[in-house]
């Protein structure tokens, strides 16, 4: 007869020495919800490759901002999607543009009960679907583009966003929207750099959610999926140019990055769960293959584990409702 000494399984007897001896816990405040606002629609529209996610008009963000916030959750992260587009993104740094203009009442809408972030980011807005400006050769021009940035980013702190999401992957975009946001008075608004924002095949979704114009790809600046240490630099990076949070993008496929990120970062480290993942778990739930509630709290308290601070999440409102429910019990 063996017996062991050491049992580790003695914590894992009930339900209540489980959540006594839990490491790892979500929170509705750590939770943010990325959302689409699209110009010219008279009603929410259904994203067909992400079941439960819409492009909303602005009175429906209003009210989605509104159940977000008496939900608990951290914050939004709105994304655009124009009617007109050009090759330089006007719409971006167009005050009434619809991002601009959503940002502006949502901002009204919910005041200080969650932050309202912004997507600072040039492919929702021009023609060919790139996150920068295109030369006369093809390529995307970083210089050029970080002055676009710059633009986009004033207009965007003076429409009320308080977080810059900085997710266009242009060398210096940082120190350039640090630079210009402190000249010209923005000091207290913070700046998100997606740091480590690798080309990555679990953003298709994202892309019909937004209406993407790309033909081709982002590999000339995304970062090369097989590489670790490359997305860690990133982050140092970002870091010294004085990004107020780092994020790893996409979460689920990256968390030795992310680990490794939150090792290293002074300040809070994101990661983003990706359209891609949310659409994974949502149709294999919907055939009966898994578990849907055990998945999605799976894969977010999985990101949280690997170092994440915060998580932006399609299921933010969701899972923030969930631990209500709980707490409530």
């Amino acid at each position: 007869m063996i017996n062991p000494v050491i049992r580790p399984r003695r914590l894992r007897t009930t339900p209540a020495l489980r959540r006594l001896a839990s490491e790892i816990r979500l929170h509705p405040s750590e939770l943010v919800l990325p959302m689409f606002v699209r110009e010219g629609s008279g009603d929410p529209m259904p994203i067909q490759s992400m079941p439960g996610v819409v492009q909303h008009t602005i009175d429906s963000a209003r009210r989605a901002v509104t159940e977000a916030a008496g939900a608990g959750i951290g914050g939004v992260m709105l994304f655009g999607v124009p009617t007109v587009r050009d090759a330089v993104g006007s719409g971006a740094t167009d005050p009434d543009g619809i991002l601009n203009a959503a940002t502006r009442a949502l901002a009204d809408e919910v005041g200080d009960a969650l932050v309202v972030q912004t997507d600072l980011c040039l492919d929702e807005f021009t023609d060919h679907g790139h996150c920068g400006l295109v030369g006369a050769d093809g390529s995307v021009d970083n210089d050029s583009t970080l002055e676009r940035y710059c633009d986009m980013a004033l207009v965007q702190a003076a429409s009320g966003s308080q977080l810059l999401g900085l997710s266009g992957m242009m060398d210096g975009q940082v120190a350039a929207v640090r630079q210009a946001l402190d000249q010209n008075g923005y000091v207290d608004t913070a700046v998100l750099a997606y740091s480590a924002k690798y080309a990555s095949a679990f953003y298709g979704p994202f892309r019909d959610a937004v209406e993407s114009t790309l033909d081709g790809d982002r590999r000339s600046y995304q970062l090369d999926p097989a590489n670790r240490r490359e997305g860690v630099r990133e982050a140092r990076l970002d870091i010294q140019e004085g990004a107020d949070i780092v994020m790893v993008k996409p979460a689920g496929s990256y968390l030795d990055v992310l680990a490794e990120v939150a090792a290293v970062s002074d300040v809070p480290v994101w990661a983003y769960q990706v359209s891609g993942e949310y659409a994974m778990i949502e149709a294999a739930a919907a055939h009966g293959w898994i578990d849907r509630r055990r998945a999605v709290e799976e894969s977010v308290l999985s990101i949280r584990r690997a170092g994440a601070d915060a998580v932006l999440t399609y299921w933010a409102v969701e899972l923030a409702t969930w631990f209500n429910e709980r707490q409530a019990r």
